[in-house]
């Protein structure tokens, strides 16, 4: 009998080849997307969970609010996690990071820059999981001058892993020994390092045992069973027994410190949320973000429910054509449970035919997939237990849900009805299929304005007067390497053709964040009084290099010599400040916080707020001091073959330093880095939102097509009466229309409200504008209409003859 049914199926699966092909299609399409935005959101929550101890690894965060500035930390005093350990038995063990940025590495005669370099504990793998490959694990960076490799880095400088024992010249420190080689940090970690440098004896007396600063990512691992929420309780009274006598030193009491609207609040962050839920100051790495995954859940969500209700919606409204099959049926002595029988399996038939061409779909999108959301997922059904099953029981729920209508509705009626045709309704019979079509284009049309907003903000990021110029800047990284032949490099570059200014720092408006220091009004150095700043050492070429605008005073000029105590400072210092004549005032900057070793400085210009953080974040203070730095030289240039440029610059560079590696990169392109994960996930985006859409036409096109078939009696009488062809495609037309607009009129509040939530991340932002939501409603009805228009008119020049022919 099964058998039977199976023929059956098929039969009708290849007579009605063109529903057959949408349903299918449409179905596959929705479930390959969901599957591909499964596995993202999967990689996405498994970030470090190959920890064995991840449940009980913790991150100390700092919120600070002091000299007029909040601070949103990932890092605490260098002291805190000895302190916890030593004061709460819950506290197992700790690890510090102390991060230091790109550095050098000599291969044989070679100096080969590396990135990915952290200085850390003794009890890193105490704490982290991090399985050692050759070396001891509980001693490896317990001397000075030790460091621990991944085992790329170790094929890479010695094409072996058996490397303990051996040395390499890291920096300008000299030898460190190898004592270990780790495996390769996992993909999936909110950190990746290739070299571990011991913490014993490196750092600078202003670190030790520092209490004000806070510069050092601290991990901490409680026992089993321990609370982590008691011990976060505790941690703000914790932090002011330690920090009293540093406001001791500065005349100030922790009640008086408060009572000026200053606060220093600390609280652990679970290790396996550090990636999706924290975007702090002082990140090891950039992180992702939960609203993305949230966003994204919902897409696939929204975009399956479109296919089902696609699926769903043509089953019903074909059957209603097999009424006379089900009449002769009964008439022939089937039973109803047999009809239920065959009209549920061919609805479940076709769903487990799209869920195999689904995983077919996915697995040939996935590289591109990859490539767009900068993951390296593989297709694996068998990712999570409960994936395939849920598959599997998706399928069967979509086809007996589908199929109930034909099976159990139609099955019920006398043969002798059937028979005579009273079951055949039209397009307007069915308020369920009319409500199906809203739904599908209210979530199309809420996609649409999600994406057009998603477009405009990233567009208005990329284009947005942001106080300096970064088009046309060239860096050279590590020019330190040069020495004293830095100002050499820089002057030899200035004469080439194309080349028109040229400033030296340490200091670039896209190099992430750095810590801030206090600045005073006055010799006291009260800190009550205190302004919390940035403080970039420059020369007197960063302003005009850069397209900085002076708007009060001058610029630094090596013709004064009174300007190495000079400062610049930009429009929210002075705001802070209270200056409303700033020029000539006098600042303090305390050399050693909270030791009042000062340094006076004098006012010499204000320079327009420029962002030097991302836009999610409002300009915060900043001072210029007159103290360039070699660390790396920008460029600007002005030359329409910059590929010869860069070579030209490249051999002056390699004159002065033949051992030392030329790295480069342009400003324009470092900025929009910052925001690569926000582009990434405005792709993604637009790459479902015109899916989704297709999807639900898909589904408009196969009910215009099942319309017209089931008017085709009633268009041809129309035309026999005199009905233009104008006539029938309004005709047809009118009622999906309708409900594409009532789809955009229920849309637009939810989408706007959707949006600007989302919009409230960032402190520089667009408005939603009213054509935005006019354009998303239009393109709906738009794209409606197309599809609408090609079926309508295809049954407007139809000859009435044929349809009108068996009357």
């Amino acid at each position: 009998m099964f058998k039977n049914y199976l023929k059956i199926a098929f039969r009708n699966l290849w007579k009605n080849k063109g529903f057959s092909a949408i349903n299918i299609f449409g179905l596959a399409s929705g479930l390959a997307i969901c599957l591909l935005i499964l596995f993202y959101v999967n990689n996405e929550l498994g970030y470090d969970q190959y920890n064995i101890k991840a449940d009980r690894i913790y991150r100390i965060d700092g919120d600070l609010q002091f000299g007029g500035n909040h601070f949103v930390l990932a890092q605490v005093p260098d002291p805190m996690g000895a302190a916890l350990k030593q004061d709460f038995p819950q506290v197992e063990q700790y690890v510090r990071f102390r991060g230091h940025g790109g550095i050098m590495v000599k291969k044989g005669n070679q100096n080969i820059e590396e990135d990915k370099v952290i200085y850390t504990d003794s009890t890193l793998f105490s704490v982290f999981t991090l399985p050692m490959i050759q070396g001891d694990a509980s001693t490896a960076l317990t001397q000075p001058n030790s460091v621990v490799i991944s085992e790329s880095t170790a094929q890479k400088y010695f094409n072996s892993t058996d490397v303990v024992g051996k040395s390499l010249t890291i920096g300008d420190t000299g030898n460190y020994k190898i004592t270990g080689v780790i495996k390769d940090v996992p993909k999936q970690s909110h950190f990746h390092y290739d070299f571990f440098i011991s913490m014993y004896g490196q750092l600078s007396p202003y670190e030790i045992n520092q209490w004000t600063s806070n510069n050092f990512n601290t991990y901490i691992v409680l026992r089993k069973g321990a609370d982590p929420k008691a011990l976060s309780s505790q941690l703000n009274a914790f932090v002011m027994r330690y920090v009293t006598p540093a406001f001791k030193s500065m005349n100030l009491t922790p009640e008086e410190f408060e009572k000026q609207g200053n606060y220093l609040h600390y609280s652990l962050m679970p290790l396996e949320k550090i990636h999706l839920h924290s975007n702090r100051s002082g990140e090891l790495e950039a992180n992702g973000n939960i609203q993305y995954v949230y966003i994204f859940s919902l897409i696939a969500f929204f975009i399956l429910l479109i296919a089902c209700v696609n699926f769903m919606n043509l089953s019903t409204a074909r059957s209603a054509n097999r009424a006379k099959e089900v009449g002769v049926r009964k008439v022939l002595g089937s039973m109803r449970k047999n009809l239920v029988t065959q009209f549920l399996s061919e609805s479940i038939l076709i769903s487990f035919i799209s869920l195999i061409l689904a995983v077919i779909i996915a697995a040939l999108l996935l590289p591109y997939f990859n490539q767009l959301s900068g993951k390296d997922m593989t297709l694996n059904l068998f990712l999570k237990p409960w994936l395939l099953p849920a598959a599997v029981l998706l399928m069967i729920v979509v086809g007996l849900i589908a199929g109930s209508y034909p099976a159990f509705y139609l099955s019920s009626f006398k043969p002798v009805q059937v028979l005579k045709g009273k079951l055949a309704k039209g397009f307007k019979s069915s308020w369920l299929r009319s409500g199906l079509v809203v739904f599908q284009f209210c979530i199309s049309i809420i996609l649409v304005i999600g994406t057009l907003v998603i477009y405009r903000q990233l567009n208005y990021i990329r284009n947005k007067d942001i106080g300096f110029n970064r088009s046309h800047v060239l860096i050279i990284k590590n020019t330190d390497a040069l020495g004293k032949q830095a100002k050499v490099f820089e002057d030899e570059v200035k004469k080439l053709n194309g080349v028109e200014n040229a400033t030296m720092t340490g200091y670039l408006p896209t190099a992430g964040w750095r810590s801030d220091s206090p600045l005073f009004p006055d010799a006291t150095a009260d800190i009550k009084s205190a302004v919390s700043t940035q403080i970039w050492r420059v020369d007197e070429n960063y302003i005009p290099t850069l397209g900085m605008k002076i708007i009060e005073g001058r610029n630094f000029s090596p013709h004064f010599l009174t300007d190495s105590s000079g400062i610049i400072i930009n429009q929210a210092a002075a705001k802070l400040l209270g200056f409303r004549d700033p020029l000539n005032k006098p600042l303090y900057y305390m050399n050693d916080f909270p030791k009042k070793d000062l340094t006076k400085y004098h006012i010499i210009g204000v320079v327009k707020d420029f962002n030097f953080n991302t836009l999610r974040e409002e300009v915060t203070p900043l001072c210029f001091l007159y103290q360039p730095q070699n660390s790396s030289v920008a460029f600007r240039i002005h030359t329409a073959n910059i590929p010869n440029l860069v070579s030209m610059i490249q051999d002056k560079f390699k004159t002065l330093a033949p051992e030392q590696p030329f790295s480069y990169s342009f400003m324009d392109d470092d900025f929009n880095n910052i925001y690569s994960n926000e582009q990434r996930m405005g792709g993604i985006s637009i790459t479902f939102s015109v899916l989704a859409i297709l999807i639900a036409c898909l589904g408009l096109l196969g009910l215009i097509t099942f319309a017209a078939e089931q008017r085709a009696k009633e268009i041809g009488v129309r035309k026999v009466l005199g009905a233009n062809a104008g006539d029938i495609v309004s005709m047809l037309s009118k009622d999906f229309l309708k409900l594409v607009l009532i789809a955009s009129f229920i849309a637009i509040p939810l989408a706007w409200l959707a949006m600007n939530r989302w919009l409230q991340e960032f402190a520089y932002r667009i408005n939603i504008s009213w054509w935005i939501l006019v354009v998303a409603a239009l393109l709906a009805v738009l794209i409606a209409l197309a599809t609408i228009f090609y079926q309508a008119i295809k049954a407007a020049i139809a000859n009435p003859v044929e349809s009108l022919r068996s009357e």
